[in-house]
C-alpha cells in the first residue's frame, strides 16, 4: 500500500507524524511530507482527523487474488548454521504444496551461505531463493523485511511459513503491515481447504481451552508463525536437489537505519528442551525448588534435560526457560516423563506428542494418566528414587 498526502487537506497539525511508528514523516512549511523510509502500514491515515492522507484500497489487492501461487518458507538460518524449524516448515510446506499441486520454495538471507542451498533441497524444498551480502550477515528488520516484501510483491506466493523463533515474531508482523496481509500467529496445524484453496490456520486461544482455525479470504499471502517443535522435521533426502536463484541485493542510502555493532552471548547455560531426545519434567507436586533436585538427578542419570510445567514457574521453583507447555516450549522427544504434573490441556499441548511419555503422579484421576504410555500411581519422592538406582544397576 503507497500512502500519500493530500495537499489541499493538510492543515499541518502534525497528528501524523507523532502516529508515524517509524518517524517518517515531517511537518515542514504547514504540509506533512512522507519520506523513503516509509513503511506503508496505514498508522498515519488513522491518526490525520482531516482525512489528508489516502493510501490504495483493499479491493485493489482482492482482485489479483488469482494471481498468486506458491508456498514459500523462511529458512532461518543463524551465523551460518540452517534452523531446525527450516526443516519443520519445509517438512509441513511439501504437505501444503502437494494438496495445492504447486511449488515449495524456500527463502534464504544471509551472508556465505549458500552451502546450505543443498540442504534445503534435501529437505524438500523445489526452490531456493538466494539473497547473501555482508549487509544480511546479522538478522536486521529492515533489510530482511524490505528483500523478502519486494521479492513477494514481485512474485507473489499465496502461503508465507515463518517459524515463530525470536527472529520469526519479529519478522512476520513486520511484513504482514509492510504487504497488507494477515498473520496467524504461533500455529499448531495447518491444512488445505479443498474447497477454496484456502490455507486453514489452527492456534490455540484463550488460554488453549479452544483450538481455533483461522482463514484469509481476502488477502494474499496467507501467512503464518509455526511454534518450533510442533511439525515434524521433513526428511532428509540427499538425492533431492532443488532450484538455486540468487537474488540481487540492494539498499538505498539511508534505508538500513540500524546495523548490529557487536553480539554478546550469555554466559548463562541455555536449556535445549526443543531438540532433547529425553526430557524430565517436574509440576506443582515437586512442591519446592529443592525437591527439583531430584527432577535433575534423574533427567542427569538418563542423559536428559528438565521440563518444567508452567504452574512449577510460577511457583518459583525453577526458571521459565525450563517450561514445556502452550506459553513455554512445544517437544516431541522420544521418552517425557512428567513427575508431579497433573496434565492440565496447556502443558498437554506442548507434549503430547511425544513418542513415549511416563506419567508419576501419587493422584490416580490425574488428566496426565489419559495420555500416558505408562503411568506409575506413587509418591514421586519414592518412585525416581527407585527408577535412578534401577538404571543404574542395568546400564
Amino acid at each position: 500500500m503507497s500512502v500519500r498526502v493530500i495537499k489541499d487537506k493538510c492543515v499541518g497539525c502534525g497528528a501524523c507524524e507523532a502516529g508515524c511508528p517509524v518517524g517518517a514523516i515531517d511537518v515542514s512549511s504547514g504540509v506533512a511530507v512522507i519520506s523513503d523510509a516509509c513503511i506503508s502500514c496505514g498508522s498515519c491515515i488513522n491518526a490525520c482527523p482531516c482525512e489528508a492522507i489516502e493510501g490504495d484500497t483493499v479491493e485493489k489487492k482482492e482482485a489479483s487474488i488469482a494471481d498468486y501461487h506458491g508456498v514459500w518458507v523462511f529458512a532461518e538460518q543463524r551465523d551460518g548454521v540452517l534452523m531446525g524449524t527450516a526443516a519443520e516448515l519445509l517438512g509441513e510446506g511439501r504437505k501444503l504444496a502437494d494438496k495445492l499441486g504447486t511449488e515449495l520454495t524456500a527463502v534464504l538471507l544471509g551472508y556465505d551461505v549458500s552451502g546450505l542451498t543443498d540442504d534445503l533441497g534435501a529437505y524438500g524444498a523445489d526452490c531456493v531463493l538466494l539473497a547473501e551480502s555482508d549487509k544480511l550477515k546479522d538478522y536486521n528488520t529492515e533489510a530482511y523485511t524490505k528483500i523478502i516484501a519486494d521479492l513477494v510483491c514481485e512474485r507473489k506466493p499465496e502461503i508465507l511459513l515463518i517459524g515463530a523463533t525470536s527472529i520469526g515474531r519479529d519478522l512476520g508482523p513486520r511484513l504482514s503491515a509492510r504487504l497488507y496481509t494477515g498473520l496467524t500467529a504461533d500455529c499448531t496445524s495447518l491444512d488445505i481447504d479443498p474447497e477454496t484453496r484456502g490455507l486453514l490456520q489452527t492456534r490455540p486461544a484463550f488460554g488453549g481451552n479452544v483450538m481455533a482455525t483461522i482463514i484469509t479470504p481476502n488477502h494474499r499471502p496467507q501467512m503464518s508463525t509455526v511454534r518450533p517443535g510442533v511439525m515434524k522435521k521433513a526428511e532428509f533426502a540427499p538425492e533431492h536437489k532443488a532450484k538455486v536463484e540468487r537474488i540481487s541485493v540492494e539498499f538505498a542510502d539511508g534505508e538500513i537505519r540500524t546495523r548490529v555493532i557487536e553480539t554478546v552471548r550469555s554466559l548463562q547455560q541455555t536449556v535445549n528442551l526443543i531438540d532433547a531426545e529425553i526430557i524430565v519434567a517436574g509440576g506443582r507436586g515437586v512442591g519446592s525448588a529443592e525437591g527439583f533436585k531430584l527432577i535433575e538427578q534423574l533427567a542427569e542419570t538418563l542423559g536428559g534435560v528438565v521440563g518444567a510445567s508452567r504452574a512449577a514457574v510460577e511457583a518459583g521453583y525453577i526458571s521459565a526457560e525450563h517450561q514445556v507447555g502452550q506459553t513455554g516450549k512445544t517437544v516431541r522427544p522420544k521418552i517425557y516423563i512428567a513427575c508431579g504434573i497433573s496434565g492440565a490441556i496447556q502443558h498437554l499441548a506442548g507434549m503430547q506428542n511425544s513418542r513415549c511419555i511416563i506419567a508419576v503422579n501419587k493422584n490416580s484421576d490425574a488428566p496426565i494418566f489419559g495420555v500416558a504410555d505408562y503411568g506409575i500411581c506413587g509418591d514421586l519422592f519414592k518412585v525416581i528414587p527407585m527408577m535412578i538406582e534401577e538404571y543404574k544397576a542395568r546400564k
